[in-house]
């Protein structure tokens, strides 16, 4: 199918499942629908199965918008406690459209749940009460991960009553925008008919030969083993100092193996300078994301936070890494099992379910020992190009595909050219007029003219939007504490939104406000201190640094940062 027909389908309110092969303009097609949304006030929630999926599509992850979290089931009583948190209520009730981009990574489970959510939220037995879905996605790539006695079968999401129950319409995009190689396309291609020859093969295996000109290139693997044996002798030929992290484990000794296993981040975690690392969790604010690459560049020792790497990103921005809490709550959202280390693990190599949703320019890939059918494909879609592969080695198996997905994407083909054939002529403006109208959007030309000026050429600020999020909570009364528990984030972050917030005059703080003494005491520490003007106690725009304030007032860090949003 091409774009433009699925996007006349989009416009016209259907339930719409896009897909294609990598570079078939999935994410293209849905950010111009998001757009035309957006020029027409339509609410649109844009979510995706997993954090580096979800930044590509400038959201956030579906189980964090739907509130589901790592749940495989929902109670009645979840809903109701769901329903009294006014920031999930605002947003579930509020929205019309719902994208979920990387269907195939999200299990048949929580595309069930989701549906559950929308329909209790709605107060609508209709498929996700009654809102437009958007799934887009290929489930050539890895299915999701289940439980070990779990077929392919019972995880996919077109298997779910959920994706029944929705009656997809099908856009299955023919047209090539992303691989500039063509040998490589046309390879990706076999691999999906199942009908890759052997000088198709050959062309693979010969690329064990090229050289790459950069330094560091990640290596894929099939297997956790290989990763952790090149990683840590990648990590043992630097002759830097080793600095090790441990994580922190408290809570239910079983769910803590649950933590363990889902978790990627190591229990023990060693760094050097010059280590080559992989963020493991987002964080907006802080400018990384699950599977952000990076490289380690020295330690920095914080009195609050303790040892934190520094580690440079590959748009050579620099973080300083706290650590990360990862934790398991019950009903009643008590935590009974927590896990927090240092959101970070090695990465010169990584394995090729790790891998899915990247693109890489080049990488050593290692076929041998595939164990899942699809592992083969999705490494090699990470390429741009056939230049940038080194097939360290190889198994013919490596590039079957699921007997299931394979029938499913030849019937998603059938479906969406008959969809095609019907619609690609066909005048669909009535129905577009008539589901803006349904979803209470604007039809004005004028004002959507002047709407999709201000947004033509916009990029979405992710340090806007995690502000907006926070200040969401806060007018929700959602004290400090819960903020950071709900976004997932330090409490040392969240007092900085509202700062800047406060700043902006976006909202009210004196809800946070300390007592008079407690203000009075900050107030004449930091004069005194700007006063003593000691270069080590300043920021470089003068401001007084925490650490001088801290030991100056007895103070706690947190109580001298909320003081600060008063005083200084």
């Amino acid at each position: 199918m091409k774009q433009d027909t699925a996007l006349k389908l989009l416009k016209a309110g259907e339930n719409v499942f896009l897909t294609g092969s990598a570079g078939a303009g999935k994410t293209y097609t849905l950010n111009q629908y998001i757009q035309y949304l957006k020029a027409r006030k339509i609410p649109v929630a844009i979510t995706a199965s997993t954090g580096i999926a979800a930044t590509h599509m400038n959201g956030m992850t579906i189980h964090t918008w739907a509130g589901i979290g790592i749940k495989d089931q929902l109670a009645e009583n979840d809903l109701k406690r769901m329903k009294e948190r006014k920031y999930l209520r605002e947003h579930l009730e509020k929205v019309q459209v719902l994208i979920i981009d990387e269907i195939s990574m999200l299990h048949a489970k929580q595309f069930n749940l989701v549906n559950q959510v929308l329909q209790y939220f709605k107060g609508s037995a209709e498929a996700f009460g009654g809102i437009q879905v958007v799934a887009s996605g290929d489930f050539f790539q890895l299915p999701p991960v289940g439980k070990h006695d779990e077929l392919n079968r019972d995880k996919f999401a077109f298997m779910s009553e959920a994706w029944v129950q929705a009656q997809f319409r099908v856009c299955y995009l023919s047209e090539q925008h992303r691989q500039s190689d063509s040998v490589l396309d046309q390879i990706l291609n076999a691999i999906r008919r199942q009908a890759v020859s052997d000088e198709q093969i050959q062309t693979l295996i010969n690329t064990k030969h090229q050289q790459h000109d950069t330094e560091i290139v990640t290596r894929l693997y099939t297997h956790n083993l290989d990763v952790d044996r090149i990683n840590e002798q990648q990590l043992d030929t630097i002759s830097q100092k080793m600095h090790r992290f441990d994580a922190v484990l408290e809570g239910n000794e079983k769910l803590l193996e649950t933590l363990k296993s889902s978790v990627r981040c190591p229990e023990q975690l060693i760094l050097k300078k010059g280590a080559k690392v992989m963020f493991v969790k987002n964080n907006f604010d802080l400018g990384y994301v699950n599977g952000s690459i990076g490289e380690v560049i020295g330690f920095i020792e914080d009195e609050e936070l303790g040892m934190m790497p520094q580690v440079r990103l590959n748009d050579g921005s620099s973080i300083a890494v706290e650590a990360e809490t990862w934790s398991i709550e019950n009903e009643e959202g008590k935590v009974l099992a927590s896990l927090t280390q240092i959101p970070l693990r090695l990465a010169w190599a990584i394995t090729i379910h790790k891998s899915q949703g990247m693109t890489l320019e080049s990488a050593e890939i290692d076929l041998a020992r595939t164990f899942e059918n699809g592992q083969g494909y999705v490494a090699l879609s990470r390429l741009k190009s056939i230049e940038g592969l080194k097939l360290l080695d190889f198994n013919p198996q490596a590039l079957v595909l699921d007997r299931l997905a394979v029938k499913a994407d030849a019937r998603f083909k059938e479906l969406s050219d008959e969809a095609e054939q019907h619609f690609a002529e066909l005048d669909l403006s009535k129905q577009h007029e008539a589901f803006i109208r349904r979803t209470g959007g604007i039809t004005n030309p004028n004002e959507i003219a002047l709407l999709e000026k201000k947004l033509q050429g916009q990029k979405r600020s992710y340090s806007s939007d995690t502000l907006a999020e926070t200040q969401a909570l806060y007018e929700a009364d959602y004290d400090i504490e819960d903020i950071a528990s709900e976004r997932q984030l330090t409490k040392s972050t969240v007092i900085n939104h509202l700062s800047k917030l406060a700043k902006a005059g976006s909202i009210n703080v004196e809800r946070i406000r300390p007592e008079e003494d407690e203000l009075e005491k900050v107030r004449k520490a930091y004069k005194k201190i700007q006063k003593r003007n000691q270069a080590d106690d300043l920021n470089d725009d003068g401001s007084v640094k925490l650490r001088p304030l801290v030991s100056e007032t007895g103070l706690g860090y947190e109580q001298v940062r909320v003081a600060l949003i008063f005083v200084a």
